[in-house]
């Protein structure tokens, strides 16, 4: 079966790597924009609350720079015993984390949305995933921060590199949700909009 063309651009509003990665997999054009906005969680907000607000969020940004396009716009935030765990950004702070999660069960609420800025149509969903850390000594966290200096990631642990010897469990829907992009979930976002994929 024939693609049918797309129609209005798609926008990847996101400057992570790993989601333009994820995104290439279903060999469709896109563009990437940056969204500036303020990421912090507002007081007594629910993970997955914060997840989805910063996903719309990030989408509409972008959509004032592409008033006709499909803006997909995710975040993502991991929570262990009520406390969100955000991106460490320092070594100092890697090591808090995972000395924090080790042997401990982290949940990570991956949201997308995917918002048509033609007709402010906005589409939403909010995906968990649980990872069950192994117990990791000192030095196993030293040398695994050293290897991948997972600075930007939430939890401090990139699942799709060095960082699966850090994890004896995961439970979930869709595993690319942990990446930062629950593909499953976009895909029926888009076929929504109209966009034939395969």
């Amino acid at each position: 079966m024939e693609k049918q063309s797309i129609p209005l651009q798609l926008v990847l509003g996101s400057s992570s790597i790993y989601r333009r990665e994820l995104l290439q997999r279903l060999q469709i054009p896109f563009e990437t924009a940056s969204p500036e906005i303020d990421e912090a969680p507002l007081p007594g907000e629910a993970p997955e609350t914060t997840a989805l607000r910063l996903a719309k969020t990030k989408a509409r940004a972008v959509a004032a720079t592409f008033p006709e396009a499909l803006i997909i716009g995710a975040d993502q935030v991991a929570v262990l015993n009520g406390v969100q765990l955000g991106k460490p950004l320092n070594h100092a702070n890697a090591i808090k984390q995972l000395r924090f999660m080790r042997g401990k069960e982290v949940v990570f609420y991956t949201a997308v949305s995917l918002f048509n800025s033609r007709n402010n149509h906005m589409q939403t969903r909010v995906v968990p995933f649980c990872i069950k850390f192994r117990q990791l000594s000192d030095q196993q966290i030293l040398n695994y921060l050293n290897k991948e200096q997972p600075y930007h990631c939430a939890g401090s642990a990139k699942s799709e590199g060095l960082g699966i010897v850090l994890i004896e469990q995961m439970t979930g829907e869709d595993p690319n949700a942990l990446i930062g992009l629950p593909m499953i979930a976009l895909v029926d976002m888009l076929t929504n909009e109209g966009i034939a994929i395969v």
